[in-house]
């Protein structure tokens, strides 16, 4: 009898486990994706779906390190020169064979992909020649010493040959090229909504435990909080700071965390020669200059805003203060750049010495919708510069209106965010401080126009610098000229928080992507 117990105990375990493994999860993302296209745009929504269908030759962890993906192992040849060997007999969602063409075509394609409002080139900058040495073997040339390659190509996600050399952002959004080698085939997809995957069991890594996994876009915090707590979504990213509280105490729900990377900042339009739009004098005439193009104005901005303030009453203690991009401890981070003290009289004066002692009037863009809080942020800050003279209207869109303005240069003064989804200073300098050049595949999402050659020149030196101690030394240096001559104006910076039932749990990201394979039921 207590055989037979024991057997019918091991099937009723099998049976519970095979039901589980074919559960569905139901996800509620905070941000929209806005296209299938793993090219198309370097912003975290669209690339926490592209990791689900799609593979790169490495695989960032949730401490960004680089990890083998569609490359088993790489090598250093010499200084300028990797070889990678390709993980082999991996197959497309539609079957065919994973090819080290497929790879050289992939890594051709993210300077030429049309009309992307934050483009991936920055990530094959520094690759001057891709060759085939065999069919599992492939060495990429650099133009000069590039030790961070194996993390650039992390981002880099992999298409078929075919679909790299001729499908558009639309063939990719219709769902004709979006066979990838990903742990999840894409089902359903509509541009700014919703997508459905379905599990890849064929994939090279280790299965998911979800068969299904529906994402919905909930952009309303309320909503998602609420749509958590009714069950009709299981997992829910970017927790508002006002519902955390009450989250913590709730026994069905399971909070997971993390110090994240992205830092929420500030871009002053620096192109304009003259004023630009929006922007006027005290008493609203057209003003002969551009007011950004002074440093002091730009440092008077910055310290006029009392960070810790913001954290404290409107992020609720869901972020933290920062004169710079990089948390402490992450690599590039200089512990001798300081949040920038706040200082209402030294702005009122710095502004009267650029010749504005009335100041003058500005229009303040912000999304309302893609980070937690981006519109009270902006809320306060311009509350904050209303009591410098520099009278400020606030304009709040939807992240589908905000980001192609944004990327079209038609908010001089704006609110965003950018995660270091490298783990290093670098990937900043080159992308959102780096003098704007498509050519050079630099400032990609530079959409100030901030222009410092003596900090490119740095920059490349740094990236090109073998050594990990001195590269962080060059990097360090690179962090305080930028921020001494404020070519952006950091606020905060962003803990990742996930909520979700309390029979789940989440591996938490410093990059906060919202992965389906990252959720499993707990213990």
């Amino acid at each position: 009898m207590a055989a037979r117990l024991s057997v019918a105990s091991t099937l009723g375990i099998m049976v519970a486990l095979g039901s589980a493994q074919a559960q569905t999860l139901n996800m509620g993302f905070a941000a929209p994706f806005n296209s299938a296209d793993p090219h198309f745009y370097n912003a975290s929504p669209n690339i926490s779906l592209s990791l689900h269908v799609f593979d790169a030759l490495t695989v960032r962890d949730e401490r960004v390190r680089p990890q083998p993906g569609l490359a088993e192992s790489w090598r250093v040849i010499n200084d300028t020169t990797w070889e990678f060997k390709l993980r082999p007999n991996v197959r497309w969602h539609d079957g065919k064979p994973f090819t080290a063409a497929d790879v050289v075509a992939s890594l051709r394609r993210p300077p030429n992909v049309p009309n992307s409002p934050g483009s991936f080139a920055g990530f094959v900058r520094a690759i001057r020649e891709v060759q085939v040495v065999d069919p599992t073997t492939i060495r990429i040339i650099t133009r000069s010493p590039h030790p961070l390659l194996p993390i650039d190509l992390g981002a880099v996600f992999i298409v078929q040959a075919e679909h790299a050399e001729k499908a558009t952002t639309e063939d990719f959004n219709a769902m004709r090229a979006t066979a990838g080698t990903g742990p999840y085939r894409l089902s359903a997809f509509r541009v700014g909504e919703s997508a459905t995957l379905e599990r890849n069991e064929n994939w090279w890594g280790t299965k998911p435990h979800w068969q299904r996994v529906n994402i919905r876009f909930i952009g309303n915090d309320t909503a998602r909080t609420a749509a958590l707590l009714a069950g009709d979504v299981d997992f829910i990213d970017q927790v508002s700071s006002t519902d955390l509280p009450r989250l913590r105490q709730d026994q069905r729900v399971r909070i997971e965390e993390v110090q994240g990377l992205r830092m929420i900042y500030l871009t002053l339009d620096q192109f304009t020669a003259g004023a630009p739009a929006g922007v006027a004098d005290a008493a609203g005439n057209p003003l002969s200059q551009n007011p950004f193009k002074d440093r002091r104005v730009r440092e008077a901005l910055s310290i006029a805003i009392n960070r810790q303030a913001i954290v404290d009453r409107v992020m609720e203690g869901t972020a933290r203060p920062n004169g710079q991009w990089l948390p402490p401890g992450v690599f590039g981070h200089n512990p001798q750049v300081p949040v920038p003290t706040f200082d209402p009289d030294r702005a009122r004066r710095l502004l009267a010495e650029a010749g504005y002692p009335n100041g003058f009037r500005l229009v303040f863009s912000t999304p309302n919708n893609r980070y937690p809080n981006d519109d009270k942020t902006a809320q306060a800050i311009a509350q904050f510069w209303q009591r410098i003279g520099v009278q400020t209207t606030l304009q709040a869109l939807p992240w589908t209106a905000f980001a192609p303005r944004s990327a079209r240069l038609e908010l001089p003064v704006r609110l965003s965010g950018w995660g270091s989804s490298t783990g290093e200073a670098s990937y900043t300098l080159i992308n959102v401080l780096g003098t704007y050049s498509r050519e050079q595949s630099r400032g990609s999402v530079n959409h100030g126009r901030y222009s410092n050659p003596a900090l490119d020149a740095l920059t490349d030196r740094a990236v090109a610098t073998l050594d990990d101690e001195r590269r962080e030394e060059l990097l360090r240096q690179a962090v305080k000229m930028a921020m001494e001559d404020a070519g952006i104006i950091p606020i905060h910076q962003l803990i990742n928080y996930w909520a979700m039932r309390r029979n789940l749990s989440y591996v938490a990201r410093m990059d906060e992507r919202t992965l389906a394979m990252g959720v499993r039921p707990a213990n």
